[in-house]
């Protein structure tokens, strides 16, 4: 299952998604092996989360993806349309959007690097995961703009650089930049890259333009290979800082 997920390479929050939804499966059918079940096991799994569990729709639909992935990408085992799945109630809600007054006075509440990331996620439209994973060479200050690479669909796309953002950018670039000399001088600097570019290019992960814009404050070992490099900032690390964001639009 990793193995494939990995050749297909889907980013690692989807592999440890599906993996977790794969154990629960062979858990809920006694810890059979998935190649000795087919559509009933599935659907009445499917059913137990929705019935039983009371989960959302959104939950339900991403167990069914990774259950038809490890059916026919890992198995090469298609699964008949699943006739009798119970449908998780999807919840109808209306879209909460913040006025500019208030998109101001959040952002007031908050300070230093949340408040960067925080303000390119409203104003160029970035994902939480897009505004992590930028690397240096993604910003043209230049042109204004940010180069958001394997988007949403593992698609790219351009955006706007906002100007309320350009001087504090510059600004936390330079102690980025301080960060990775003395991580350099210390015999480290090596940044993960995507897709095996590290093979293709030997020293590119070493290099400026490839350095993560959030880093995380402490280096850390790689999971799989055990290579010790500082990744980007963990996303909790915003969310946390949202906290009061959440209390003042409640309020």
């Amino acid at each position: 299952m990793r193995a494939t997920i990995r050749g297909k390479h889907y980013s690692r929050r989807t592999e440890k998604t599906y993996i977790h939804w794969i154990k629960r499966f062979i858990y809920f059918t006694g810890k059979r092996h998935p190649a000795e079940m087919g559509a009933p096991e599935v659907t009445a799994f499917l059913n137990d989360l929705a019935t039983e569990r009371n989960v959302a729709a959104a939950t339900q639909n991403q167990a069914l993806s990774a259950l038809l992935f490890l059916y026919q990408q890992v198995l090469q085992h298609k699964l008949p349309w699943l006739d009798d799945m119970v449908r998780a109630k999807r919840p109808v809600r209306l879209p909460v959007v913040l006025t500019e007054a208030e998109s101001r006075a959040l952002l007031a509440q908050l300070d230093g690097v949340k408040w960067l990331m925080a303000s390119l996620l409203y104003g160029a439209g970035l994902r939480l995961h897009e505004c992590l994973m930028l690397r240096v060479k993604d910003v043209d200050f230049s042109y204004r703009q940010i180069l958001v690479r394997d988007g949403k669909g593992g698609k790219d796309r351009v955006t706007m650089l906002p100007e309320a953002v350009i001087q504090p950018l510059h600004q936390h670039l330079g102690r980025v930049r301080t960060l990775y000399r003395k991580d350099l001088a210390e015999g480290y600097g090596e940044v993960w890259l995507p897709n095996a570019l590290s093979r293709k290019y030997p020293r590119a992960a070493y290099e400026w333009g490839w350095q993560f814009i959030f880093p995380s404050k402490n280096r850390s070992a790689e999971p799989e290979t055990g290579v010790i490099r500082r990744h980007h900032i963990y996303p909790d690390t915003l969310h946390r800082a949202e906290q009061p964001v959440a209390e003042y639009r409640a309020a």
